[in-house]
C-alpha cells in the first residue's frame, strides 16, 4: 500500500546524518523502503538487495522515489535450448 501524500516521506534520520557528517564516499543502507532525499544527489550509495549491496548513483530525476525501486532482487533466468540429437546414425559393422 502506497504512503499518503499528505504524510512527510519516510527518511531515517540516521541516513541524513551519515550523509553529512561521514567523510565515505559510499553509505550502506539496508532499508529499501526508505525515500531518496534531496541531500543525497550526486551521491553513490549501497543498496543491499537481499544477498549483495548494489551501487546507486543518485540523480535529481531519482528524487522522492524508493531505495528499493533501483535495487533487484532477483536474476533474469536464463532460457535453456535443447539441442536436438542427430536422427541419421550409422550403422556400426562388425568384421569377422
Amino acid at each position: 500500500m502506497a504512503r499518503s501524500k499528505w504524510k512527510i516521506p519516510h527518511v531515517n534520520l540516521k541516513l541524513l546524518k551519515k550523509s553529512f557528517f561521514s567523510k565515505e564516499k559510499k553509505i550502506k543502507i539496508w532499508n529499501r523502503s526508505l525515500t531518496i532525499p534531496s541531500i543525497l544527489v550526486n551521491k553513490t550509495i549501497l543498496v543491499h538487495s537481499g544477498n549483495t549491496f548494489k551501487s546507486v548513483f543518485i540523480t535529481r530525476e531519482k528524487v522522492g522515489f524508493k531505495f528499493g525501486e533501483f535495487v533487484f532482487t532477483r536474476k533474469h533466468g536464463k532460457k535453456k535450448i535443447k539441442k536436438k540429437k542427430n536422427k541419421w546414425v550409422k550403422k556400426q559393422t562388425y568384421s569377422r
